[in-house]
């Protein structure tokens, strides 16, 4: 199968060729995401209009929308310009009036010639103490009343594109639907009571009940399903095609290993030697690894990062590990430094900042094999980096590194494993959609002497008391973060709320005594100004958001953050993960300016009742939606059109499962049900997983 299916091509065939379509309305229709027939039947009703016809609107709650049979009174033709032009009409019970602004009186008289009965349909308000319905949505005859839905769908639009000519384009689709084969488990099906594909979408676009348009409906649940099927068939697809290409067996025999457990002052938590063990049982396979730590911030993930290189050396080769910046590079390597040394292993690190001289030798020391675990930034792509043997890159994943990069890493050690990593607790049902082609492993538990961090919600107002803390605890020689909000996404005014509160600060406890970064600061003094609180130099740093990313100070007890409430979730849950890194107990506090909205309390309250950061995560997504939560455009998270990943999350866990399923019985698809699932992946634009098969 070379191409596009025929069975499709009237779903792929030009927007012109639907009812009422002309080159002014295709043009416009492209705002809505739309380019051809299919994403017209894609594109489905949000709500829908009870148009079912009552005898009479009295007794009726209004305002509402109601269809009704009248017969026509007089009519009142506006006094002057743009006035109301009025028409009395009366039901089975009462009477009430039609209101027209901007009306022509010729026409009115047409469509509703006095004496005679019609049916109006439209929003009946009360104004005046007159029940008023103002412009109706349809003025019909009684021989034309079935032309009238029971249930009128409303679809999103944009400007030229209006509801009824967006149900007439959909008609018209819906008649050139095909008999598609079936794609879907058939127990699956059966079991959730599901209808075919062709009968859903005519059920979705032409609803005969309220239901029909819910998330819940089984109308939607099965088209839902049918997207998150495509997605996890094509991430099924990558990872088969990567399991299918050579990897390379790395086992180590434990020797450096056991040296740094030795060393440790503690015991490795449950999660840690599970998700060790996983990762080892990956090396050791012939194929290439492709696994995703996932860890809460302090869930121990740079040890087992660090046990995982070590297994690299054992077996005489070399490890990667990648961050997104200079600054967490360098972090990288001061917290693998001491595991290093108990190892004996040597250690580099390589940025954008190493040239010349220094340059040179570290590359010809990386191609002799003499350095054995490098750390850097996107700088290990540069072409002139060439590995003695790479076995293994461990990546950062702070900057989102999709499938793409995945692929990119590869060609530098041709068989090496990949692991990423990644501090954000995503809820499963996310982690599914973006990270479906890989094996996860999570690590839920927080090491041994962790102490809980106290979280504590005080207003504004409280502001002299958090200050007279803060000089206590400075006293008892305790370090703290006070983060400055972001106002209005403008740097200036952010300088300025950063600037000043450091001035305040400054007067209160010391000169000394505060350091400064924010977002505006040349790279150097930023590093310089981290270093001097790293090394206990200052005792307060006062930032804007700079610091959430991956700061290491055990003797930062205390995280202030100012105006919380502006603040999202997981940016809280970061930010608090600052502290707590030692073995003090140690607080945050959040200070808001009441009153708070409903979102801000719930996101502040959240905070305050747990640390859990996947617990965090799910109310996140709760609030805010998938998209916001990723940042859809940049996140290699698909745009779904009909699923909904916060309400059919359940869903998407049994896509993947059943995709994996079908993947592992038909590789190539060549079942039956292996060909309608081809057909599913043209019908979602998946041609890119369809030419995988055909190279795997």
């Amino acid at each position: 199968m070379s191409g596009r299916p025929e069975i499709l091509f009237p779903l792929f065939a030009d927007l012109k060729t639907l009812d009422g379509v002309g080159p002014k309305i295709a043009q416009n229709l492209q705002h809505l995401h739309i380019e051809a027939p299919r994403d017209l039947l894609f594109t489905l009703p949000y709500s829908m209009i009870d148009r079912r016809p009552v005898d009479t609107v009295q007794g009726a709650e209004l305002p509402k929308v109601l269809t009704v049979k009248v017969t026509v009174g007089d009519h009142r033709p506006a006094r002057n310009k743009g006035g109301a032009y009025r028409i009395n009409v009366e039901d089975a019970q009462t009477s009430f009036q039609l209101v027209f602004f901007h009306a022509r009186g010729d026409y009115l008289s047409k469509v509703l010639p006095t004496g005679q009965t019609r049916i109006v349909s439209g929003k009946v308000e009360f104004f005046d103490g007159i029940a008023q319905m103002v412009h109706p949505d349809h003025i019909l005859r009684e021989s034309e009343a079935d032309e009238l839905p029971l249930f009128e769908p409303v679809y999103h639009l944009t400007s030229g594109v209006t509801q009824k000519l967006m149900t007439r384009a959909s008609s018209d689709v819906l008649t050139k639907l095909p008999d598609l084969r079936e794609w879907i488990d058939p127990a699956q099906k059966e079991k959730e009571g599901w209808p075919s594909w062709a009968v859903a979408m005519r059920a979705a676009h032409r609803p005969e009940r309220m239901d029909d348009v819910l998330p819940t409906s089984p109308i939607r649940r099965r088209l839902a399903y049918d997207e998150f099927m495509a997605h996890q068939l094509t991430l099924a697809i990558a990872r088969a095609t990567r399991k299918a290409s050579p990897g390379r067996a790395t086992v180590g025999n434990g020797r450096l290993r056991s040296k740094v457990l030795a060393a440790l002052p503690y015991r490795p938590t449950g999660a840690q030697e599970r998700a060790m063990e996983d990762i080892a049982g990956d090396l050791a396979a012939p194929q290439r690894m492709n696994r995703l730590l996932q860890g809460d911030v302090g869930a121990g993930k740079t040890l087992v990062a660090f046990m995982t290189l070590l297994i690299a050396v054992e077996a005489g080769g070399q490890g990667v590990m990648m961050a997104p910046t200079e600054i967490l590079a360098r972090q990288h390597l001061e917290s693998l430094q001491p595991l290093a040394e108990d190892a004996g292993v040597v250690i580099e690190i390589l940025t954008g900042r190493d040239k010349g001289k220094e340059r040179v030798a570290k590359l010809a020391a990386l191609a002799r094999g003499d350095i054995h675990v490098l750390v850097g930034t996107h700088a290990v792509f540069q072409k002139d980096v060439v590995f003695h043997d790479l076995r293994l890159a461990i990546v950062d994943e702070q900057h989102r590194f999709g499938v793409r990069q995945r692929l990119e890493l590869g060609e530098k050690g041709p068989v090496a494993d990949v692991l990423v990593m990644t501090a954000t607790p995503i809820p499963r049902s996310l982690a599914l959609a973006q990270y479906g082609d890989m094996d996860v492993s999570v690590l839920d538990e927080k090491p041994p002497g962790r102490k809980p961090i106290k979280t504590a919600l005080l207003s504004n107002e409280r502001m002299d008391e958090v200050v007279a803390h803060l000089r206590k605890a400075i006293a008892d020689g305790r370090q703290a973060y006070w983060v400055c909000p972001l106002v209005e996404e403008s740097e200036s005014i952010d300088l300025t709320a950063a600037d000043e509160r450091f001035k305040r600060l400054r007067a209160v406890l010391g000169d000394d005594v505060v350091g400064l970064v924010h977002g505006q600061m040349p790279a150097a003094d930023k590093d310089a100004a981290m270093a001097k609180f790293v090394a206990g130099k200052t005792a307060v740093l006062v930032a804007t958001t700079v610091i959430e990313v991956g700061v290491n100070v055990p003797n930062a007890t205390i995280m202030v953050i100012e105006r919380a409430e502006s603040f999202g979730l997981a940016q809280l849950h970061q930010l608090r993960g600052r502290v707590g890194r030692g073995d003090q107990a140690s607080t945050c506090l959040l200070l808001y300016q009441p009153p708070l909205s409903e979102g801000g309390l719930k996101r502040l309250t959240t905070m305050r009742e747990t640390e859990d950061g996947f617990r965090i995560s799910e109310v996140d997504l709760e609030m805010r939606g998938a998209g916001d939560l990723i940042g859809t455009a940049q996140s290699g998270l698909p745009r779904f059109r009909i699923a909904d990943m916060e309400h059919q999350a359940g869903l998407m866990a049994t896509a993947q499962s059943d995709a994996r399923r079908l993947m592992a019985d038909d590789p190539q698809l060549k079942s039956p049900r292996g060909e309608a699932a081809r057909t599913l992946l043209w019908l979602m634009r998946q041609d890119e997983a369809i030419r995988l098969i055909k190279v795997g």
